[in-house]
């Protein structure tokens, strides 16, 4: 006999076949790009179609006390939406719509499900374009953008996603939906709570729409400049250079020696000079040329061997050897990806922590970096089997060097994520780099929004 705090069955009631538990809905919801997996299988999967579906599960969830893990292309990088042991996984997936787009006002109003590629793809049509681009683009979710906080190649110049989002609509953990933020681009009525939300890694509520923040598609020149240095270090120095020097390139992405002889492997291109490493810039919009050309200047000076290009199509096949960063990291073992950032200044300092932690280590960590903002990626590679779902944990050995690596950022100023997030990965060093009074302060605004702490439990903020 079905009794009132079953949430299973409220679900199934409520929202019928919508309501999956098959086993292989079930072990994908416990894992993400990242290689972990949450403990345990998740109660079910909710395969949200509108916002009535996400507020139904919310108010079953508050009522029987039943934790809510919010997913969407489950891309993460961090185990931010992995859903665990008696957990209900609430799939946004469904929810792709694009509901309004003004390209008068430059703003589009979409559901948290569409992918960035086809929002951008559809923008297009009007001329329009949402500059966030992480390297997940094609198949992770304007939700998860807005979830992770998420950046990519052009955020140096166009911003990350904290900028390009105006407001967004989210249901609280007791099924209350919020409409925060404007349409207009100036609003400082009361809190910023959308900018809040932004990065919140579903600990706040659910967001079930977003009005987004758009640019023009302004036809002009681009131009690609390709470096290549003889060690990582003075390539991290020459994009040091190129922000000093005041001009601001659309993309400017490091790639050290390890990093690009695999890419090069991978795609068949001629081995690299051993120990080289690459800095691919690329300059847009009416002084493209000139911008591309002092660049080019500043490489050169910094001891660079630089060629510039002008055709955008040869540009694309050469940010396609970045690009191809994460396939050529599988060729070389399994690969916990990881994220730090620091002021961009430090770049170089932060290139000797990572020799200095492979070292004493002994672990190999290609590492590619948004240069532009100071943002890296090291991989730390290692040998394991993936379980029968496709689950590789990484071992200790390589957590002690992760450990190594982070507290290394933090010491040049630096963060432990730059676009990534926190989720379960990084939790055990929030507090390192918030200090004890803005983690707990921190832990309180998340029980104003959710008082039961049902939202993503034992994420962000579980030492």
């Amino acid at each position: 006999m079905t009794t009132p705090s079953d949430p299973l069955a409220l679900l199934r009631g409520a929202l019928g076949e919508r309501v999956d538990t098959t086993p292989a809905a079930l072990h994908a919801a416990r894992a993400d790009k990242s290689g972990h997996a949450a403990a345990g299988v998740p109660l079910a999967v909710v395969h949200a179609h509108t916002v009535e579906d996400v507020q139904q599960t919310l108010r079953i969830a508050s009522a029987t006390g039943t934790p809510v893990v919010t997913r969407g292309a489950g891309t993460g990088l961090a185990g931010a939406a992995n859903a665990g042991d008696g957990e209900i996984a609430l799939s946004m997936r469904g929810m792709d719509r694009i509901l309004e787009v003004r390209p008068d006002d430059l703003l589009a109003v979409v559901e948290p499900g569409i992918l960035n590629a086809d929002l951008n793809a559809s923008l297009a049509e009007h001329g329009l374009w949402w500059a966030p681009d992480p390297a997940s683009r094609a198949i992770s979710t304007v939700g998860g953008n807005i979830a992770t906080g998420a950046g990519g190649l052009l955020c140096a110049k166009y911003g990350v996603v904290r900028d390009a989002v105006l407001g967004v609509d989210i249901v609280l953990a007791d099924g209350r939906l919020l409409h925060l933020g404007h349409r207009t681009v100036k609003g400082v009525t009361g809190l910023d709570l959308t900018s809040l939300v932004i990065g919140s890694e579903g600990t706040l509520g659910v967001v079930v729409g977003a009005t987004l923040k758009l640019r023009r598609l302004v036809p002009g020149e681009v131009c690609t400049v390709a470096a290549t240095f003889p060690d990582v270090r003075t390539a991290a120095e020459a994009s040091a250079a190129v922000t000093a020097s005041g001009v601001q390139p659309a993309i400017m992405e490091l790639m050290d020696a390890a990093s690009l002889a695999a890419v090069h492997a991978l795609l068949s291109l001629p081995a690299p000079t051993p120990g080289a490493s690459q800095l691919t810039i690329q300059t847009d919009g009416p002084a493209a040329g000139v911008e591309a050309e002092a660049i080019a200047d500043v490489l050169r000076a910094t001891g660079g061997t630089v060629a510039v290009s002008h055709d955008r199509d040869d540009g694309e096949r050469l940010l396609a050897i970045r690009r191809s960063m994460h396939p050529a990291m599988e060729t070389l073992g399994t690969a916990l990806i990881e994220d730090v950032s620091v002021p961009r200044s430090a770049l170089p300092a932060m290139f000797d922590e990572i020799a200095r932690v492979e070292r004493e280590h002994g672990v190999v960590i290609p590492t590619v970096a948004h240069a532009g903002d100071g943002n890296l990626h090291p991989n730390f590679i290692f040998d394991a089997e993936p379980d029968e779902f496709g689950v590789v944990e990484a071992p200790d050995h390589i957590w002690a060097a992760a450990d190594d690596l982070f507290r290394a950022a933090l010491r040049l100023g630096g963060t432990l994520t730059g676009e990534h997030g926190v989720g379960v990965l990084k939790r055990r060093w929030l507090a390192d780099e918030l200090g004890d009074d803005q983690w707990e302060l921190q832990q309180r605004i998340t029980r104003a929004f959710d008082p039961q702490g049902i939202l993503n439990p034992g994420k962000v903020f579980a030492r």
